[in-house]
C-alpha cells in the first residue's frame, strides 16, 4: 500500500509528488496486537485480560466492524457447565440421528449440545467500554500485514501499527484453492430460525443429521436445534466443494418443513455460513512475529467444520506459550487426528456421494457417545481403531487407497 501527499513549496506552480511506503510511516508500538474481533481474536483478547502477565503489556484489537449483532450461531458440545452457559441460547441432553430406515435417539452424557448466539457473545467479549488502561480497541480495516524477524507491522485505512507479536484471524481463501496437494470441501448451508405451530418440534432433542434427504450425488443432510415446541433453527447443510443457489437451499428446508407436516409458520431469521474444510497447513505462514488463528490458523475441525471449541482449547494453549516468549512458529502441533481428517476429506472429496453412507456407518457400530468423543479428539487409540474398523470392506479399501497415496 501507498500513501501519496502533495507538497508545495515556494512556488504555487510547482508540485512535487511524494511517495511513502508503510514502513517508512511512523508507526505506533504495541506489546501484541490482535487483527479481527471474531470469536478467535476475542477469546484471546479475554485471556490475556484474565491474566496477570498481560496487565503491564500494550495490546490492541483492531476490528473493522462493530460486533453488537447476531450475525452467526455457534453450536457445541461439552462436558460439564463449562464458561459460557451465562450466554447460551439453549443446551440439551437428547439427540437424533436418522438416515433411511434408520432412525437412532441417544442420551449426550455426559455431554451436553450447547448453542450460543454472536449477540450474547459480543456483549461480554467485545468491551467498548471500562477498558484497563493496557488495551485499545480501534475500528478498522487491516490492509496488509508485513512481518519482519522480531516484528509484524499492521496496516490499516487508519494508521500504521508495529507489534513483535502479531495475531491474525483474517482468513486468505486464496491460499487453500489455489493448492491441489490438499482437498478443500466447504461445509455450507442456509439456516431458517421458524415459528411453527405449538407441538411442531421436541424442545428436548436436537436433530444432529438427518440424511433421509435426497442426496443428488452429495453429501446433504438436514440439521435442527429447537428453542422450544413452536421455534426452531433447521438448517440444510452440504458437505461439498460447490455452493448451491440460495434457491436450492430454502427449497430443502421448506421440502423438510412439509415432511414433517409443518406447513404453516414464519421465518424470523435467516442465516448462511459457508466454513473451509481442509488439512491445508496453515501454520505455514506463520512467522517468528505473525501467528494466524481461528479458521486462518486452521483451528477449525477439517471433517466437521466445528471451530469454537477448538478455538477455545488453542487459547488456553496459547497463553502459557506466549509467557515462555518462544517463537511464534513453534506453536504449532499436529496431531494424529489432522492424519485422519486427511483421509477423511480426501475419501470424501472423491465419494462425495458416498458422504451419508460413511456416517451411516459410524453410527451403526458406535456408541454415538464414543463417535462424539472422537470429533472431539478425545478418544484413545484404542477407541480410534474401533471407529475406524465402523466401516465397511468397501469403505475401508477408500480409505487404504488414500493412505497409501499419501505415504508415497
Amino acid at each position: 500500500m501507498q500513501k501519496y501527499i502533495l507538497q508545495y513549496n515556494s512556488s504555487p506552480i510547482r508540485v512535487e509528488l511524494i511517495t511513502f511506503t508503510p514502513l517508512s510511516m511512523k508507526k505506533e508500538e504495541f506489546d501484541y496486537i490482535i487483527c479481527g474481533g471474531g470469536a478467535a481474536g476475542l477469546l484471546l483478547l479475554k485471556a490475556m485480560r484474565a491474566d496477570e502477565f498481560f496487565i503491564a503489556k500494550k495490546i490492541l484489537l483492531i476490528e473493522k466492524e462493530l460486533k453488537n449483532s447476531d450475525d452467526r450461531t455457534w453450536s457445541f458440545w461439552e462436558t460439564g457447565d463449562g464458561n459460557f452457559n451465562d450466554l447460551l441460547a439453549k443446551k440439551w441432553n437428547h439427540a437424533t440421528f436418522i438416515a433411511p430406515q434408520k432412525r437412532q435417539d441417544f442420551e449426550l452424557t455426559p455431554y451436553q449440545y450447547k448453542m450460543m448466539r454472536s449477540k450474547a457473545f459480543y456483549n461480554k467479549y467485545f468491551p467498548l467500554e471500562s477498558l484497563p488502561h493496557n488495551i485499545r480497541i480501534l475500528q478498522a480495516e487491516v490492509k496488509e500485514l508485513i512481518s519482519k524477524a522480531d516484528h509484524t507491522v499492521v496496516v490499516t485505512d487508519q494508521g500504521v501499527f508495529s507489534a513483535p507479536q502479531v495475531f491474525s484471524s483474517l482468513f486468505d481463501p486464496k491460499k487453500i484453492t489455489t493448492q491441489n496437494k490438499y482437498p478443500v470441501l466447504k461445509q455450507h448451508f442456509i439456516g431458517w430460525f421458524v415459528n411453527a405451530p405449538k407441538g411442531s418440534f421436541d424442545p428436548d432433542k436436537i436433530l444432529f443429521m438427518d440424511f433421509n434427504i435426497p442426496q443428488k450425488q452429495q453429501t446433504r443432510f438436514l440439521y435442527l436445534l429447537p428453542q422450544n415446541d413452536r421455534q426452531a433453527l433447521v438448517e440444510y447443510t452440504l458437505f461439498s466443494k460447490d455452493l448451491l443457489t440460495t434457491k436450492e437451499y430454502e427449497d430443502g428446508i421448506e421440502a423438510y418443513l412439509k415432511s414433517m407436516n409443518i406447513t404453516t409458520y414464519q421465518i424470523e431469521e435467516k442465516e448462511q455460513g459457508n466454513i473451509p474444510m481442509s488439512c491445508y497447513p496453515f501454520n505455514r505462514s506463520n512467522t517468528s512475529s505473525l501467528l494466524h488463528i481461528g479458521t486462518a490458523g486452521g483451528w477449525t475441525k477439517a471433517s466437521t467444520g466445528f471451530t469454537f471449541m477448538n478455538t477455545v482449547r488453542q487459547i488456553n494453549r496459547l497463553i502459557p506459550f506466549l509467557k515462555t516468549e518462544r517463537d511464534l512458529t513453534t506453536f504449532h502441533q499436529k496431531s494424529r487426528f489432522w492424519f485422519y481428517d486427511l483421509l477423511f476429506l480426501d475419501v470424501l472429496e472423491k465419494y462425495n456421494d458416498k458422504g451419508s453412507e460413511l456416517f451411516i456407518r459410524m453410527f451403526d457400530k458406535n456408541p454415538p457417545v464414543r463417535i462424539f468423543r472422537f470429533l472431539d479428539e478425545k478418544t484413545s487409540f484404542g477407541e480410534e481403531l474401533l471407529v475406524l474398523s465402523s466401516f465397511s470392506m468397501k469403505q475401508i479399501g477408500w480409505f487404504l487407497s488414500a493412505f497409501f497415496k499419501r505415504i508415497f
